[in-house]
C-alpha cells in the first residue's frame, strides 16, 4: 500500500518542492493550505505522516499538531521559520515527534520522514518491538531475547510511552500528565527519578535503545540501529 503524506503549508512554493520531493520517492502526497483543509483531508484520507508549518491562517500548525495527536497516532513533522528553544518547545509540547527551521535541506527532511515512518511501524497496539528487545502492554512485561523482566508498574508505563514514539521528545509535565494525572502533587523530579531507574536497570541488559536527556525539553527514547 503506498505511504499518504499531507503536506500542510500556506506557501504554494513549499508545496510543490514538497510533493516533487516525496512523489519521486513513491509516497502518495495530500496538500492542504491551511489547518481547517487539513483538518478535512484527515477526516476522508488514510494519512500515514503529516508535515506541518507553523504559521498559517485560519489554523496554525501547532494547533494542527494537538489536534493530531489528540485523534490520529500518525508521526508529524513542523516546519518554521523560528528557531528559538522556546519556540521548539512549543512545537514539542503540541506533540510534534520533529522540528525542523526553515530554510530546510529538503534532503534531510526525507531522511527524517523515512526514519519516523520506520519508528512507528516498529510500534503496535500491544508489542512494542526495539530490536531484540519487546515490550508487551498487555502481560506489562519486557522480553530481552530469553530474558524476561517485570518493571514496576510506572517504570513500565513510563518505559512503553517513550518506546511508543521513538525519536519523540517528551516534556517532563507532558509525562506527568501522560502518566500521574493532572492531580499528581509531585513535582517532575518523579520523572527524573523513574528516568534514571530505567536508564540503571537496562545499561547491562541491553544496547537496543537508549533514553536520552534533550536539555531544556525533556526525554526521548532512541533505537540504535544494529
Amino acid at each position: 500500500m503506498l505511504t499518504h503524506i499531507l503536506v500542510v503549508d500556506d506557501d504554494a512554493h513549499i508545496r510543490e518542492l514538497l510533493r516533487f520531493l516525496f512523489s519521486k520517492e513513491g509516497y502518495m502526497v495530500f496538500e492542504a493550505d491551511n489547518g481547517e483543509a487539513a483538518s478535512h483531508v484527515l477526516e476522508t484520507q488514510q494519512i500515514h505522516l503529516a508535515v506541518v508549518d507553523v504559521m498559517m491562517p485560519l489554523r496554525g500548525g501547532l494547533e494542527l499538531c494537538t489536534e493530531i495527536r489528540e485523534h490520529y497516532d500518525i508521526p508529524v513533522i513542523l516546519l518554521t521559520a523560528k528557531g528559538q528553544i522556546e519556540d521548539k518547545e512549543k512545537g514539542f509540547l503540541s506533540g510534534t515527534d520533529d522540528y525542523m527551521v526553515k530554510p530546510f535541506e529538503p534532503t534531510e527532511l526525507l531522511f527524517r520522514t523515512k526514519a519516523l515512518l520506520r519508528r512507528y511501524q516498529l510500534v503496535s497496539s500491544e508489542m512494542i518491538r526495539l530490536n531484540q528487545t519487546v515490550i508487551n502492554r498487555k502481560s506489562y512485561e519486557v522480553n530481552i531475547g530469553d530474558d524476561t523482566l517485570l518493571l514496576p508498574l510506572k517504570e513500565f508505563q513510563l518505559l512503553a510511552q517513550l518506546a511508543s514514539h521513538p525519536g519523540r521528545i517528551f516534556t517532563r509535565e507532558q509525562l506527568l500528565q501522560l502518566l500521574w494525572g493532572n492531580d499528581y502533587e509531585g513535582g517532575s523530579r518523579t520523572i527524573d527519578v523513574h528516568i534514571k531507574r530505567l536508564r540503571e536497570r537496562f545499561v547491562d541488559q541491553t544496547d537496543d535503545f537508549v533514553i536520552t536527556t534533550v536539555r531544556g525539553l525533556g526525554y526521548k527514547l532512541e533505537v540504535r540501529d544494529h
